[in-house]
């Protein structure tokens, strides 16, 4: 019987959430969010979470929504995805994971959707979109730097190879030339070595995403629902 319900869409933040669950070996069913059809605006996903963004992990204790608070509540109660609360690691992981949760996740969404904080006036989406590109070249310049160093614990592995697969595809039709994963050398070798995990080919089958779906990502063909 399945612990957990996680609330999904293809190709969205729900990826790092499935690839933590596949990785603890926790049973869970998946429950398609179709944006095709704005089910994320429907009364009964805004029970789950009134904000209308997807994921959302039902469990035990109730709905959880935001990334880094599911991933976080996971690596607590599972094994293997972040250093136990008494370990002299820990306070490395929670850095990090709020730094990507915080600051940036925040600034490629706002890559995404530069209308929602900049209003309609194309200039000034523009002009965002280009601020937030450029801080997130120092963000995941100062995150490669620290991979050099040793790996990042699997939570925030999960979390970073989904934001680095979006720099890549979205949004789409937009000008991509201001991120290239090879400058990242650390990081695209996190991004290769969790292409072999049976954890992400459990996601490519389940999402669509093709066979390197983080180190040469294409756009996600889903058996059901919308990945844009």
């Amino acid at each position: 019987m399945s612990t957990y319900i996680l609330h999904y869409a293809p190709d969205n933040a729900s990826l790092i959430i499935r690839l933590a669950l596949e990785a603890s070996g926790q049973p869970y069913r998946a429950v398609l969010v179709d944006r095709a059809t704005s089910a994320q605006t429907s009364d009964a996903y805004l029970a789950l979470n009134p904000h209308g963004l997807i994921p959302v992990l039902e469990c035990p204790d109730g709905a959880i929504f935001e990334t880094g608070a599911i991933l976080l509540w996971l690596a607590d109660r599972q094994g293997g995805l972040a250093p136990e609360t008494d370990s002299p690691e820990r306070a490395d992981f929670l850095k990090w994971l709020f730094f990507i949760s915080n600051t940036v996740h925040p600034a490629l969404r706002m890559t995404f959707y530069p209308e929602k904080y900049a209003g309609a006036d194309p200039a000034h989406q523009a002009a965002l979109r280009s601020t937030m590109q450029a801080a997130l070249s120092r963000h995941l310049k100062s995150l490669d730097e620290r991979a050099a160093k040793g790996p990042f614990d699997m939570a925030i592995q999960f979390y970073l190879a989904a934001l680095l697969r979006w720099c890549v595809l979205y949004p789409v039709q937009k000008d991509h030339d201001w991120f290239d994963l090879d400058d990242l050398p650390h990081l695209k070798a996190m991004c290769l070595s969790l292409e072999t995990l049976p954890c992400t080919i459990a996601a490519q089958e389940a999402e669509g995403l093709g066979p390197t779906p983080f180190s040469a990502p294409r756009y996600a063909t889903p058996p059901q629902g919308s990945a844009t």
